[in-house]
């Protein structure tokens, strides 16, 4: 029997329907049934998987291999299996709800031959909404640099890797990590490998997120998401020596792994558990968050792992809730630059540099958040009749802003802005004129969201007006010409300042009058 150029390795468990066009794309790869197996282990599935693998493997006897095993509880066990029977050049690993481009393996192949790679990647896209991390698919090369590459964010197991090299270092999944357990593996066949490319070229996997991928709750898998932040930082540390290599890996799982464990939801635990987790996490920081990775971090994440790793629980929940709040705290402007008033910030116990809290590109969009406080008929500076709409921010820098950096509007319809300080922010009142808010109405009238444009440092954001309580004015009829129209502003259900402009037609009353007397008023 010939040696098979790849082995596509699937570790299945109750994918179905997904699974039929994981197979579907398998069997019809340009590469050729010849050149190719299918080692697919079965892991105790219950929705007929099991049976679908085996109607393949009777269809393909050549190309199709199944094996059925009672369930492991993880992808680790089932791959492993698959590994010591796969007999390919190369293997390749695919979720059994992902499928491949029909050229995948074909074009993956014959790379890793012209090149004598030992790790090759091909573009992977997802779909129905899954994320997948695209900085490492930018382009296609020859050499990739592990450490000096976006790589590490990229280490699913969904890669060709040549099999002497996974046979040569022992290289199997960690059946002791129920999540993560390829991270391993793959970090450590890129870390043996003599050479690592990657191919743009082409859409090669397509990743899918399952329609119920997220029926699983944040807090039912906590504790299993920190395990495994602290298994794959063990890793990397016995893996690679101290010093600016590990610091590359690093930073992707205090980054990701652990930065995500410190997000909102965290706030949403019992105190105790709060507790036990910050432990873990100060833990992790205080033996490997080195400042080389902090230095490489995105200032957001570098300040609440360094507050992880330096402060007490009090401190730390403060942070995250303050980074969540729509709004900035309390800013310093100094030099054209602002820095944002989060836990740490001039704090000599924690002797963090102020460019740790800059948040001058956020500057423009943080402005644009305006909170209205009240909707009104009145009067502009002409003395037409206009709709007045007050707002206000915790800014005071915004009314410097007004002559030239504040816009808001109503659709196409810029308004007629003034501001003035309060002592504690600015107030900022916009007047539409009516005659000009029915310039351009639709047919069948429209509605039109409020909407804040604020330029700023350098930069430029932009927002709907939001309120945070009911917010109206009374309903108004408005004649233009031999046209009438009923103008109603209100809040939607998001909170955003809408204003419904409806024409007033002889069969929009008849409606709203048999609605009101169904009978004809007898």
């Amino acid at each position: 029997m010939s040696t098979p150029d790849v082995s596509v390795i699937v570790a299945v468990y109750n994918t179905m329907p997904y699974l039929t066009t994981c197979l579907d794309s398998l069997v019809a790869q340009t590469i050729g049934l010849d050149r190719l197996e299918v080692v697919a282990v079965d892991d105790g599935s219950t929705d007929g998987s099991g049976a679908e693998l085996d109607r393949y493997a009777e269809r393909y006897p050549d190309t199709v291999r199944v094996l059925h095993q009672a369930n492991s509880g993880g992808p680790a066990a089932p791959s492993n299996l698959a590994l010591d029977h796969a007999r390919g050049r190369y293997v390749f690993f695919i979720g059994s709800d992902d499928h491949l481009g029909p050229e995948a393996l074909e074009r993956l192949v014959a790379a890793a031959d012209r090149w004598d790679s030992d790790v090759v990647l091909g573009r992977m896209v997802g779909t129905n909404k899954r994320y997948v991390h695209q900085a490492v698919y930018a382009s296609t090369e020859e050499r990739l640099d592990l450490f000096d590459s976006p790589l590490p964010w990229s280490l699913s197991n969904t890669k060709l890797f040549r099999r002497a090299l996974v046979e040569r270092h022992g290289l199997r999944f960690r059946t002791d990590m129920p999540m993560g357990s390829d991270q391993p593996f793959t970090l450590e066949a890129c870390f043996r490998a003599r050479k690592i490319s990657v191919l743009a070229d082409y859409e090669y996997y397509y990743a899918v997120k399952r329609d119920n991928a997220q029926n699983i709750t944040y807090a039912s898998r906590f504790e299993e998401r920190l395990r495994c932040a602290e298994e794959l930082i063990g890793f990397v540390a016995g893996l690679i020596e101290p010093g600016p290599r590990r610091d590359a890996v690093l930073l992707r799982h205090f980054s990701w792994e652990v930065a995500k464990l410190l997000a909102p939801p965290f706030l949403d635990l019992s105190p105790d558990v709060q507790q036990h987790v910050h432990d873990r996490i100060r833990k992790l920081a205080e033996a490997y968050l080195t400042e080389g990775v902090l230095a490489r971090m995105a200032t957001d994440l570098r300040v609440r792992l360094a507050v992880a790793r330096d402060g007490d629980l009090a401190q730390l929940r403060e942070l995250i809730g303050q980074q969540a709040d729509r709004w900035l705290p309390e800013v310093t402007v100094a030099d054209g630059r602002w820095y944002a008033h989060h836990v740490g910030f001039r704090d000599p116990a924690f002797g963090y540099a102020d460019d740790w809290y800059d948040v001058t590109d956020r500057a423009a969009e943080v402005l644009a958040k305006l909170t209205a406080t009240r909707l009104a008929w009145g009067r502009d500076a002409a003395g037409a009749r206009a709709l007045v709409v007050t707002a206000r921010s915790p800014f005071a820098v915004l009314s410097e802003l007004a002559a030239h950096g504040l816009r808001v509007s109503l659709g196409e319809m810029v308004g007629v802005t003034s501001v003035a300080p309060d002592g504690t922010g600015t107030v900022v009142r916009t007047d539409f004129a009516v005659d000009r808010l029915l310039a351009v109405v639709a047919p069948n009238g429209e509605r039109r969201v409020a909407r804040v444009e604020v330029t700023a440092m350098d930069g430029t954001g932009s927002a709907p007006m939001r309120t945070d309580r009911r917010v109206g004015a009374p309903r108004l009829l408005v004649r233009r010409g031999v046209r009438v129209h009923l103008v109603t502003p209100s809040t939607n259900h998001k909170g955003q300042v809408i204003v419904a402009i409806t024409p007033v037609t002889p069969r929009r009353v008849l409606a709203r009058l048999r609605r009101i007397w169904p009978s004809g008023g007898k």
